[in-house]
């Protein structure tokens, strides 16, 4: 099979990226080894055309126009040749995008086309209660026309999607995000640091680091020792350029001003270290599609707490392999971190139950095997 995974997310040394393209990463070198040919076609980081190979995998990144309001028209334009070129090369059997990948992207007859929903823009408009802007409605509406079948990261995520999408005839099943448990592995409990909670993630209300920043005086109340390690990027505040940083520095209660700690962004080698050194990691997100980093956590035996919101039963047996919270009620919130920081044993229990749990259901090996027969089936549709 020619796989393209039509996507700008792609890693890239010196430049973040996010779950999206540290998950395409994994499936894409994964596929190579199955000796399937995987192609990435993008657009860079830097003004200027690229091609490199990462483990067998072509990244075909493209220079970005600076069109001022047409410069959508001109990317699209830039893809659109890429993948007619490439085509041309070897043909290719499937290309797959996110939701709104392929609006704009011409159809080829031989090619299937594959939306895998990573959560879109309707998607993250309910769930963050705003309104659904037209444009990007417009782009999603005409990309899953476009497409020959439908995937999702999670239940949770296809069932939402569909409230405001019809692609029933073209639905197909939920394939988890796969762990790399090459680089996060079963966390040594000795490297724990007594009290610490852990978040790591983008620094956004959505991600619900204000609200465990909000917890941490009725944390510290029950847990003396308690301290909260924050690892991300900064972001904008939606519809603004203010630092969302600088904003939540003002949100932290002064009783607790002295345990509240932040790395910045973190190298992703980095991570599961900091992982390790926490008695609890705590990720309270507002909502996720399935998010990758908490399968990390899980995958290491971590003491974990999440949102009981979106997803979050799918990926988290709560009082099993974790524990779940409404992350918009505070006392619930600290109830849980609490409850781990306390119960040591049972802590350490739920994260030997997670790291069983997440080789069964999240693994890299059963979920490889999962996809390919996925795409294989679309070929054959």
């Amino acid at each position: 099979m020619h796989i393209v995974f039509l996507t700008s997310e792609y890693p890239k040394d010196g430049f973040p990226h996010g779950g999206v393209g540290t998950v395409v990463q994994t499936l894409a070198q994964e596929l190579v080894k199955q000796n399937h040919l995987v192609s990435v076609i993008g657009l860079n980081y830097l003004q200027k055309d690229e091609e490199e190979v990462d483990n067998g995998v072509i990244i075909y990144r493209y220079k970005k126009s600076k069109i001022n309001k047409m410069g959508w028209f001109y990317n699209n334009k830039i893809l659109n040749k890429a993948i007619l070129r490439l085509n041309q090369v070897k043909q290719i059997d499937v290309i797959e995008s996110a939701e709104l990948g392929f609006a704009f992207i011409k159809k080829i007859p031989s090619i299937k086309y594959l939306i895998r929903m990573h959560g879109g823009h309707h998607f993250f408009a309910e769930s963050e209660n705003r309104g659904v802007e037209p444009w990007k409605s417009f782009q999603e509406r005409l990309s899953f026309r476009k497409a020959d079948y439908i995937i999702g990261v999670s239940k949770y995520v296809m069932n939402h999607t569909a409230k405001y999408m019809d692609f029933e005839d073209k639905r197909g099943e939920a394939i988890y995000n796969p762990a790399n448990l090459n680089r996060f592995y079963p966390a040594d409990y000795n490297k724990e640091i007594k009290g610490r909670i852990f978040f790591a993630g983008s620094i956004c209300e959505k991600k619900g680091i204000r609200q465990l920043i909000k917890a941490m005086p009725i944390i510290k109340k029950a847990v003396s020792d308690a301290h909260l390690i924050i690892a991300g990027r900064d972001t904008k505040i939606r519809g603004t350029q203010k630092s969302y940083l600088a904003y939540l520095k003002t949100e932290i209660p002064s009783e607790v001003k002295e345990d509240v700690f932040f790395l910045g962004s973190i190298e992703n080698a980095q991570i599961p270290k900091e992982i390790e050194k926490a008695e609890v990691c705590a990720y309270p997100s507002h909502m996720e599609a399935m998010p990758l980093s908490w399968i990390e956590v899980l995958s290491m035996g971590k003491a974990f707490v999440a949102s009981n919101l979106g997803p979050g039963p799918e990926a988290v047996k709560h009082g099993e392999t974790g524990l779940l919270c409404n992350p918009l009620d505070l006392d619930d919130l600290a109830k849980q971190v609490i409850y781990m920081l306390q119960n040591r044993d049972k802590a350490h229990q739920m994260g030997q139950n997670a790291i069983k749990d997440i080789q069964e259901r999240f693994s890299l090996d059963v979920l490889l095997k999962k996809n390919i027969l996925m795409y294989e089936k679309l070929i054959k549709l």
